[in-house]
């Protein structure tokens, strides 16, 4: 289970990249990104199919980024993200975020063996404030289950 101090620590980074928004405006990721942004942070939408996303330049990859980015917020399939983590370690990056949905075994493994910090199995809008009210109940819930990280 991830814990409370993680999820803070990653937070704590004001220039993040979101790997897996998509063209059509329609995916998660794009709410994710939209979010952040209304919260404060700065995020480097990474799609390697088109130039801009939601109007604001896209980046095909880390590499790609002008400048170094705290976190990788990740929202893609975890085959995806088992290559993805390659990359965040080439590019020297310490934190990611693993969308629900977009982890697996083998790249929180590779994370852990690289010092790479790793948020996995969390929805980050339930804990970027301002928290809204859909993502408030979602914590409440995790609470009452025993599933809110400590």
């Amino acid at each position: 289970m991830t814990s409370q101090n993680s999820i803070n620590e990653f937070l704590a980074q004001k220039k993040l990249a979101l790997i897996g928004i998509s063209r059509s405006g329609k995916k998660f990721g794009n709410m994710i990104f939209k979010e952040l942004k209304s919260k404060g942070y700065h995020v480097f939408p990474i799609n390697p199919n088109v130039e801009s996303i939601q109007n604001e330049r896209c980046y095909p990859s880390l590499k790609a980024l002008p400048e170094q980015v705290g976190g990788v917020i990740v929202v893609v399939p975890p085959v995806q993200t088992e290559k993805i983590v390659y990359d965040v370690a080439s590019a020297g990056i310490k934190q990611v975020w693993m969308q629900q949905g977009s982890e697996s075994k083998s790249a929180i493994q590779f994370c852990k063996e690289n010092g790479i910090s790793v948020v996995e199995g969390e929805c980050i809008l339930m804990f970027a404030k301002p928290i809204k009210f859909f993502h408030r109940m979602h914590r409440g819930i995790w609470k009452l289950l025993g599933k809110y990280p400590k």
